[in-house]
């Protein structure tokens, strides 16, 4: 059965996501490598004449400045960044443009901070903008707008923002580029590519390397939090070598290459992705174990008398974290019918006291199921 995963994911894919890092299509003194940029232009195009809708998510715009501004080190402080971000972005959208023209086809420039994603109303607008351009022989390039983005509305690398946009789209399937081949294991002697993950366990994420490129921001530990956060939502994911030739043909063909990391679950509606993995959470509710039993194993909403104790300053409609208390593992994340200071009241009291303690009782539900996704 496992030799099959591949294959079986790969005919239920319609929409994939594609994540260029930037040492993937930089050079290493920063310069934008255009021959890299026009195989994956190459191969994206290609794709989309097989029926396959697809967006790509590209760095480079930072690396891109960097070589157009006689850099060589990568800018520590934000404005460095985003001044070389401003410079290198038209650099990297006018280079898949000329690479897509040249297939007939062209390049739509898409620029998203965490607000874009964050509310409802510009969340479903920038998916519906997407889709529209997959009707034309056009090919979405994703990235953070660097030039206007601050610590509370960043993604804090591409790794994160690509599975946003995943989920976003409710795509199938999400291809990470990188310049290493996948996940390794370490065993004594040498290293050994682990070409199937089945779940993203403490002993998978301590294979990670916290190392990263001089150019770049990720590293194999931000992948696989993306790779949770996909798999969690229902999606795969494949981490491969972007300058392998032709790697995301190879890939769609089912040849196996790289690391697959296989869904836990079902599809999750697109609503439900939003909450569970788009919105930050605003605060914490731990619950005790009769509630975390109700919550993870039958299905059913949080109620006030489960609630152990309450962390943060949140309001009605945040989304929260929900953390078992014995043993302190977020298990869910929801949106909160009340706000941090009037749980600190009704918790661990039964719904019928809510209105006697605050004067009314708006929901019995301190989050409903329905509003709730287990992570």
């Amino acid at each position: 059965m496992k030799e099959n995963y591949r294959k079986e994911i790969i005919s239920k894919t319609k929409r994939l996501v594609v994540k260029v890092g930037t040492g993937v299509i930089t050079t290493k003194d920063g310069l934008l490598d255009m021959t890299q940029v026009a195989s994956i232009s190459r191969q994206a195009v290609g794709l989309r004449r097989r029926g396959y809708e697809v967006a790509v998510v590209s760095s480079g715009a930072v690396g891109a400045g960097m070589g157009e501004l006689g850099m060589r080190k990568r800018p520590t402080t934000l404005p460095e960044i985003q001044a070389a971000a401003a410079v290198g972005q038209s650099k990297l959208i006018g280079a898949y443009d000329d690479c897509f023209k040249m297939e007939g086809y062209h390049a739509a420039q898409i620029l998203l901070t965490r607000e874009d994603l964050e509310g409802r109303h510009r969340y479903l607008n920038t998916c519906n903008t997407i889709s529209a351009l997959f009707g034309l022989k056009v090919i979405p390039v994703i990235n953070e707008n660097d030039t206007v983005s601050v610590e509370e509305i960043s993604f804090s690398d591409n790794d994160a923002l690509s599975v946003l946009v995943a989920n976003l789209l409710r795509a199938e399937l999400l291809v990470m580029l990188s310049s290493v081949d996948g996940l390794y294991r370490r065993p004594d002697k040498g290293v050994e590519l682990i070409p199937l993950v089945e779940e993203i366990t403490a002993d998978i994420e301590g294979l990670a390397s916290r190392s990263k490129t001089h150019l770049g921001m990720g590293g194999m530990e931000s992948k696989l939090r993306a790779a949770r956060i996909a798999t969690n939502s229902g999606g795969a994911v494949v981490i491969a070598n972007g300058r392998a030739p032709d790697v995301l043909i190879k890939i769609m063909e089912g040849e196996e290459l790289g690391t697959l990391f296989i869904p836990v679950r079902e599809k999750l509606t697109s609503r439900k992705r939003w909450i569970g993995f788009t919105l930050r959470p605003k605060g914490k509710i731990y619950v005790d174990d009769g509630a975390y039993d109700a919550l993870s194993k039958r299905g059913k909403s949080l109620l006030a008398s489960g609630i152990a104790d309450v962390d943060g300053d949140f309001e009605r409609g945040d989304v929260v974290s929900v953390f078992a208390t014995g043993n302190n593992t977020e298990f869910a994340r929801g949106l909160t019918n009340y706000s941090s200071a009037e749980l600190m009241k009704i918790q661990g009291q039964s719904s019928t006291s809510i209105k006697r303690i605050l004067g009314s009782k708006p929901y019995d539900e301190v989050v409903h199921r329905d509003n709730m996704v287990l992570i």
